[in-house]
Formats: structure tokens, C-alpha cells, sequence
């Protein structure tokens, strides 16, 4: 049988990314496996808000908005997120939050295909893209429908105008093939809209090799912005001059600073802007994508497939009554590794009294996420060993891990 903490221990001294994990504020005995759901906080970060408020803000006042280019921030860090999902700088803007953008991107694509209304997705999607779809079918500008993931093409009929989904699926961990999608829909003359909240940062993704059209994304997971990062959205080039979304907000105006009565759209993605950015957030989440972009996507990808193929293999062995229900190719899957159990959530509250931060999605399953930036395969497997040992023990079954807080 594998030594599996010596192996552990192997793997850490060997990996090249080892050294990035100085520049997180994290503890050397936690170990933060939930940077899937908030990322860690990178140490530049606290100095660049301090900077930004002391002297951008504090003397620089509103003349920063120029001086700073504080305006032009959500151009900018688009353009750096782009290289992570293979887009090109002018597709990207920071904008809003992953909710508002999919508000904004399905009613684009609804106005794009003409007589056609139904917008497509899964049953147990992540609940805000559902949610969206809803808002818009309450209002009578759209259809919504669902399809199993094995029945997804077959739904594709002349009625769809947009297929959304998420890359990653955030309970299973399980990744869609955007390409062999996004082929299929615009084959039936449907446009494609893909959530990469759960990708964007640790897996391989192609948005313009694969001819997406829109795509939105999380500021505060693997690209470490902060709780409540602003999201980004995707527009590719060829839909720039038919690109018409529904919050006609002054900072989505062609010359916001003219104060016209009338609204006239500012070209490509700027239109996706609505009210003014939230610059302290912005600049928080440019720490983190310039931390991811130094770093590089290849690198990222190779560690998080390394650090998820570990953990799989050591909870086979040391909890073969723990059944994983991601994906067992790595290919197939993000960077997270989810499992099944009647007490998740209890199981979950356990790890956390012993410093193993993991987290819980209802009703059972227990997740652990690998944020390669920062996450050490000595993590992993204190994760493994830790778990089996509240199961053994029966630690799990205390009262108080059983109460359950608003956030789970």
C-alpha cells in the first residue's frame, strides 16, 4: 500500500509552485481546501487597498479617476483575465456581479435570435443561472427549459436561442466539453452562454478555440479578488456590433461624460458597463489575476490536475466506503473533488475544528477544492487522514457539529 504521507511530503519538495504559497496569507498548519467557493488572501493585497484609499482616494481625491486611471480599470483587468480563458483583451470586462452579467448577456442573446425564446440549461445548474432564466420568463422575454446532461443535443430544436451552462458544475465537479457544445447548439442555430465561475483559474479553457459566443465569470474563487469580488463578462469580437443588452446604465454610454439625455451604447464589451465601478474591489481583484496570470494557466492547470488525482487516489484507499462522485479523469473534471455521505455537513464542521477547511452543498455532499496557487499536497493528505479518523472515531456525531449556520 502507498505511504501516502511520504508521498505528500515528496510531491511538496518537488513542485515548482510551492513558492507562490508566501504570497497568501494563510496559516502553515490550515489547510484551505475551499478555495473553490472564496480564495485565499493574497499578502500584496491589504498594501494595494491601503494605497488605494490613503493616497489614490485620500489625496489624490476624485482627480484619481484619471491620474490613477481608476476609469479604466474594468478594461484593464479584463484584459489580464483573458490570457486564462483564451479570449482577447478587448472580449473581457470587469463588470457587476456573475448574476448581473447573466441577466445582461441572456437578454443580449434573446434579442439576437429573432422568434426564438427558450433558453436551455440543466437541472441542477448552479441556482443564480436558473434564477436568471426565471426573472426573464416572468417577464415574458423567454423560455425556460432543462435537459439531463445526457439529453442536452438531443433538446436542441429550433425553438432555443441560447444555451447556458456552467463549465464546472459546482456540486460534481464534473466539466462539460465546451467545444463538442457549442458546436452542437450553434449547429441548431442557437447562441451559447458558459458560466466559468468554477474554471476560470485552475482548468484549461479555450472560450474563442471553442467559438463561444458569451461567457461570465467569479472575481473571488481561484482568482483570489476578495468576498464578492465583481464578476466578468465575455463577448466574442464577431458579436460586438449586434451586442445589445437590456441595463442601459451611464457607464455603458459611448461618451458617458457628455450627460446626454439619450443613451447611445459605447462599442463592444464597454457597453456591458452599467453604474460606476467599484474601484477597492477592483483593485483587489487585480492583486489576485495578476498573481494568477504570473503564474500561468499551464502551471496552474498541471498542479491542480496533480493536487485532485492525489486525493482521489489516497481516499480510495483510506475511505473506499466514501464514494467520489467527480469524475475520475481528471480531464473530465474541475479542480475539486466531491463525496457523498448521509452527514456531510457534519463531517465538513469536523474538519474545520481541525483546521481542514473543505465546505458543504445540500443535502449531501462534502467538497474539497484545489486552488494550486497556494493548496500543498501535505494538505491533501491531512484532509484524508483527518476525515478518516471523525469517521472512525465517530467525532462527527458531537451536537454541535450538527447546528447549522446561514452560510453552509
Amino acid at each position: 500500500m502507498t505511504d501516502w504521507k511520504a508521498e505528500a511530503e515528496r510531491l511538496d519538495k518537488a513542485d515548482p509552485l510551492a513558492r507562490y504559497r508566501g504570497d497568501f496569507l494563510l496559516d502553515d498548519d490550515l489547510a484551505y481546501l475551499d478555495g473553490n467557493s472564496l480564495g485565499a488572501l493574497p499578502r500584496a493585497t491589504p498594501a494595494r487597498i491601503e494605497g488605494v484609499v490613503q493616497e489614490e482616494w485620500g489625496k489624490g481625491l476624485i482627480s484619481s479617476w484619471n491620474t490613477a486611471n481608476w476609469i479604466d480599470l474594468p478594461q484593464r483587468v479584463g484584459a489580464k483575465i483573458a490570457p486564462l480563458v483564451g479570449a482577447h483583451e478587448n472580449e473581457i470586462v470587469v463588470a457587476d456581479s456573475v448574476s448581473v452579467n447573466l441577466f445582461k448577456l441572456i437578454s443580449a442573446a434573446l434579442s439576437m435570435r429573432d422568434g426564438r425564446k427558450v433558453v436551455l440549461s440543466e437541472p441542477g445548474n448552479f441556482p443564480t443561472d436558473l434564477y436568471m432564466i426565471d426573472g426573464l420568463e416572468g417577464q415574458g422575454l423567454a423560455q425556460r427549459r432543462l435537459a439531463e446532461r445526457d439529453g442536452i443535443e438531443a433538446a436542441l430544436d429550433n425553438d432555443v436561442a441560447l444555451l447556458l451552462l456552467t463549465h464546472v458544475h459546482y456540486k460534481s465537479g464534473e466539466m462539460f466539453d465546451m467545444a463538442r457544445l457549442t458546436k452542437a447548439a450553434h449547429d441548431a442555430g442557437a447562441l451559447v452562454l458558459w458560466d466559468l465561475s468554477h474554471s476560470v483559474g485552475a482548468v484549461p479553457v479555450d472560450l474563442n478555440g471553442a467559438g463561444a459566443d458569451f461567457a461570465v465569470g467569479c472575481g473571488y474563487k481561484y482568482l483570489n479578488g476578495g468576498p464578492g469580488a465583481p464578476g466578468f463578462a465575455f463577448v466574442a469580437q464577431r458579436h460586438h456590433d449586434g451586442l445589445q443588452q437590456p441595463l442601459s446604465g451611464w457607464m455603458g454610454h459611448a461618451k458617458p461624460f457628455e450627460f446626454s439625455d439619450d443613451y447611445r451604447p459605447a462599442p463592444g464589451v464597454d457597453q456591458l458597463l452599467c453604474g460606476t465601478p467599484p474601484i477597492l474591489s477592483m483593485s483587489a481583484l487585480e492583486v489576485g489575476v495578476d498573481l494568477m496570470t504570473g503564474i500561468g494557466i499551464d502551471a496552474l492547470v498541471k498542479k491542480s490536475r496533480q493536487l485532485s488525482e492525489f486525493t482521489r487516489a489516497a481516499m480510495a484507499q483510506a475511505l473506499p466506503e466514501l464514494p467520489c462522485i467527480s469524475p475520475d479523469e481528471p480531464e473530465r473534471r474541475g479542480s475539486q473533488l466531491s463525496f457523498r455521505h448521509d452527514h456531510a455537513y457534519e463531517l465538513c464542521q469536523a474538519l474545520i475544528a481541525r483546521k481542514v477547511i473543505g465546505d458543504f452543498r445540500a443535502p449531501d455532499i462534502l467538497r474539497l477544492g484545489f486552488a494550486p496557487a497556494y493548496v500543498r499536497f501535505a494538505d491533501c493528505w491531512r484532509a484524508v487522514s483527518e476525515l478518516r479518523d471523525i469517521l472512525e472515531s465517530g467525532e462527527w456525531q458531537k451536537a454541535e457539529y450538527a447546528e447549522r449556520a446561514p452560510v453552509t
